[in-house]
């Protein structure tokens, strides 16, 4: 598969800091392939804005990032033919009726499929007549996305994308998502706070901490990596002596997050079990980084 994107040693320091402290986000590198969806993980503050606005070309930053083999900041222009953001705010114009924004776009975008976003739209509640300004926000965050993956988009990425939306819109956004994905050599990155909501979706995971990235896997890698004991009380030294990520006390027993080959080193064991990622992330979290 194809490299989409490739950041080697992203920094990025707002002014008013001091240089090496305090840096929004600190020595970022990944590399994104057609076919990955990268989850990008973090608390407010963590530095997930910050990388995507660097991805985006939005602000200056330190390192090297190619986004489609084009410099995000001098080759903006050209790159976003071909990336799409979408995040929780809307940003649609809402003077225009939905039909006038699709005939809009089909006159500024090249590559729009207008069409296409036509059959997307049909399967939602959106009427062509209805202004912009009078949908929900569920309808127009399908509206973005409809006009999304109606161009010739090869990297999406999501900031919150179905914050504050009900279960049945969020259904309906990844569902459509999904379909437009696995229709081409695409890459997705999505920053959600809704960590369980996303796992199923994710090939790669990046948590960030205080603009330090604690922890990069793909999700077979973290499946690995890390599991679920569960023993009686009586057994807790002994895995407290191996300095466990977490725990959460039962009736009789105790569950705790272990890197697997912490797991390896324990006898009468009860229980093994794969660990979500919303536990890791959590647990990762309270880690010093």
């Amino acid at each position: 598969m194809s490299v989409l994107i490739n950041a080697h040693q992203v920094s990025k320091q707002y002014s008013g800091r001091v240089k090496g402290q305090g840096e929004a986000i600190k020595n970022i590198s990944f590399e994104l392939k057609a076919g990955q969806v990268l989850g990008l993980l973090g608390h407010n503050g963590a530095g997930k804005s910050t990388l995507i606005k660097s991805l985006l070309g939005a602000h200056q930053y330190r390192g090297d990032i190619k986004v489609l083999g084009l410099e995000p900041v001098t080759q903006r222009a050209e790159m976003m033919q071909h990336l799409s953001y979408i995040s929780d705010v809307n940003v649609l114009p809402e003077w225009m009726t939905v039909e006038q924004l699709i005939r809009y776009t089909s006159g500024v975008h090249p590559s729009f499929d207008q069409t296409k976003a036509e059959q997307v739209i049909a399967k939602t509640d959106i009427k062509p007549s209805s202004k912009i300004k009078a949908l929900s926000k569920g309808m127009k965050v399908q509206l973005h996305l409809a006009i999304v993956i109606s161009t010739d988009t090869k990297v999406l990425i999501l900031d919150e994308p179905t914050l504050g939306l009900d279960l049945v819109y969020r259904d309906t956004f990844y569902r459509h998502l999904l379909e437009w994905f696995h229709d081409g050599e695409r890459a997705l990155i999505i920053a959600s706070h809704e960590v369980s909501e996303i796992e199923h979706l994710l090939t790669d995971v990046v948590i960030l901490k205080h603009g330090q990235v604690v922890l990069q896997s793909s999700m077979e890698q973290v499946a690995e990596d890390y599991v679920i004991v569960e023993t009686g009380h009586d057994q807790a030294a002994q895995i407290e002596a191996l300095q466990p990520l977490s725990s959460e006390q039962g009736l009789g027993s105790t569950r705790w997050l272990l890197r697997a080959e912490q797991a390896e080193q324990l006898e009468d064991v009860d229980r093994i079990y794969n660990v979500k990622l919303a536990d890791l992330f959590l647990a990762l979290q309270k880690e010093a980084v």
